[in-house]
């Protein structure tokens, strides 16, 4: 299986990551971009977060339908970023897919009838006999089977779905979920309860001001003799906003994802991220967060429908080094995120040593794992992945040094110690220091992997306070997600942390010294020290970092020893 899944691995040059407002109004921004003299060159892939596709929440990972969200992009612009030399990276989210997709609607306006009934998890079908009925009409299971689930929000996860008989059926909701009623106006109050316009004016604005605050109609006080035909009448026109899960053992779900991977390799795509895939195998009694083996099972089966479009599958998984996750995973072959590097990185420049650094890049090394690394992302920064890796001690510190910073900690459902991430942009978790960045940048560069980057650490972005401010609730994130106008775009690539930024970037992608099939030494002549030498066919790229002084020098070398790069933090201040 191994040789199967390596085959089609992607190239190791350079990927920029943003989504595709992210530098001006759409993706016809980036293919400027990318076309500009100052950039080309810099990198050999593009990864594109899917609110490029049809979508309605967390800026794109609740997944309508995967055709092109043309206010964004275009199938132009996908190809002229292709012609440009650009491979394309995707995301798959395979746990689940929109309450406003085709297949969601269709159950909710057939009910039993639809031919999705199964496309979805119904949730008392799956805990039939292993459980209680409850008053609301969901079971709740004996507690012994979900006593070790791992749960993303309070209460169990389901959401109750209105079926056209009036009954409510509860379905799999791992991640968000909201119902929604419509807004009566006095005078449809008034034709329907036959209400006088005063009467009908005050019942709006009570029960409109009650659904506001969350309230559902059965809990409301109505005119009397009302009640029956009201609740009714709100119940049957809600909707609903959500990522609903879909039931992977269900032949209507395989076909979806085939057809799903056969459209991204029609844009393009050579790599695929699959979003949320460890919490799509579920089993009565079981953690349902990567079950083993079925999860290896599910990947082998999806690894088979990619490979025939000639697509390397990116599994996508938070877990912390103690769990040994990522390397089970990359031990089968597959591509997988180093999410301990951004962490590692804040850590050696807070202590000043290089120890666990060096230690982590060699085991990288000597495994021969396939990963793909970053600074920032769109989630944020994931410190406590960081578990067996780096002392607690030292991670709650990097936490604290951060949020001093700017940045926000998430706690998941209000536990502490369960942050799934920080949120501040790379740059301003540094403490908003050129030379920081342009270090990290150079380490992430000779690290092992496919260097993954950040739109906005490219343009040393800083914290966005205010867009988190007008997200509300739930907008922590918006902190590292500013859209950059081409005016904004044109200014940042006068500084000289994007240019210095961009020249190591072009060295990276295209220098032979690099790539999984050169080998890597490595020395730490001091704490504080790191050399790293990457060499194949005779080139050779070299890198000695200093973590006290903030500095570093970069050489590159042909065959005959000839000098070809040199790079340092020259003319930065």
């Amino acid at each position: 299986m191994r040789e199967k899944i390596l085959r089609n691995a992607p190239p190791g040059g350079v990927m920029l990551n943003l989504y595709p407002d992210s530098l001006g109004e759409n993706l016809s921004g980036t293919a400027a971009f990318l076309a500009r003299d100052e950039v080309r060159g810099a990198f050999s892939a593009l990864y594109l977060l899917p609110s490029v596709f049809h979508s309605d929440l967390d800026r794109g990972f609740s997944v309508i339908d995967y055709e092109i969200e043309e206010s964004l992009a275009s199938r132009a612009d996908l190809d002229a970023i292709r012609e440009s030399g650009v491979s394309l990276k995707l995301d798959f989210v395979l746990n689940h897919a929109s309450a406003r997709s085709s297949q969601f609607l269709d159950l909710v306006r057939n009910g039993d009838a639809s031919e999705y009934r199964d496309f979805f998890i119904d949730w008392n079908a799956f805990w039939q006999g292993k459980g209680e009925q409850t008053a609301e009409g969901y079971l709740q299971p004996d507690p012994s089977l979900i006593r070790d689930m791992f749960f993303r929000k309070q209460g169990l996860p389901i959401l109750m779905v209105r079926f056209p008989d009036g009954s409510e059926r509860p379905y799999w909701n791992t991640f968000y979920q909201e119902i929604r009623y419509p807004r009566f106006s006095a005078r449809e109050w008034a034709r329907l309860l036959r209400l006088t316009q005063a009467e009908a004016t005050t019942l709006a604005a009570r029960v409109n001001a009650a659904l506001d605050t969350g309230k559902k109609p059965a809990g409301m006080d109505w005119p009397e003799g009302t009640a029956q035909t009201a609740i009714a009448a709100l119940e049957s026109r809600r909707s609903y906003l959500g990522q609903m899960d879909l039931n992977v053992n269900s032949p209507r779900v395989w076909a979806f994802y085939e057809n799903t991977l056969k459209k991204l390799a029609s844009y393009g795509a050579k790599t695929v991220r699959l979003d949320a895939f460890a919490y799509a195998s579920k089993i009565a009694g079981r953690r349902n967060f990567f079950n083993e083996p079925e999860t290896w099972q599910m990947l082998e089966r999806l690894q088979v429908l990619a490979a025939e479009y000639g697509l390397a599958l990116l599994p996508e998984i938070h877990a912390t080094y103690a769990e040994q996750t990522y390397a089970k995973i990359a031990g089968q072959g597959y591509l997988t995120y180093d999410f301990f590097l951004p962490g590692l990185l804040l850590d050696a420049l807070e202590t000043g040593s290089a120890s666990l650094l060096r230690c982590w890049a060699e085991e990288l090394a000597k495994n021969k794992f396939r990963v793909i690394n970053m600074l920032g992302c769109h989630d944020g920064i994931p410190l406590l992945d960081l578990r067996g890796l780096v002392p607690e001690e030292r991670i709650e510190s990097l936490i604290q040094t951060v949020v001093a910073r700017g940045g926000y900690v998430k706690n998941l459902y209000g536990q502490k110690n369960a942050y799934y991430q920080v949120n501040a942009t790379y740059f301003s978790a540094l403490g908003e220091s050129d030379r920081k960045l342009l270090l990290c940048r150079a380490l992430q560069l000779f690290m092992p992997g496919i260097p993954q980057v950040w739109y906005l650490d490219l343009f040393a972005g800083t914290n966005d306070h205010e867009a988190v401010r007008q997200a509300g609730a739930g907008g922590h994130k918006e902190i590292n997600r500013t859209n950059l106008t081409r005016e904004r775009v044109e200014n940042g690539l006068k500084r000289a942390i994007v240019q210095k930024q961009l020249e190591l970037l072009r060295f990276r992608n295209s220098f032979p010294a690099f790539g999984f099939e050169a080998t890597l030494k490595l020395a730490q002549p001091e704490e504080c020290r790191l050399e790293f030498v990457w060499q194949k066919d005779g080139y050779a790229a070299r890198l000695n970092a200093d973590l006290e002084e903030i500095s570093f020098s970069i050489r590159g070398t042909g065959p005959a020893g000839e000098a070809l790069f040199c790079a340092d933090m020259e003319g930065l201040a």
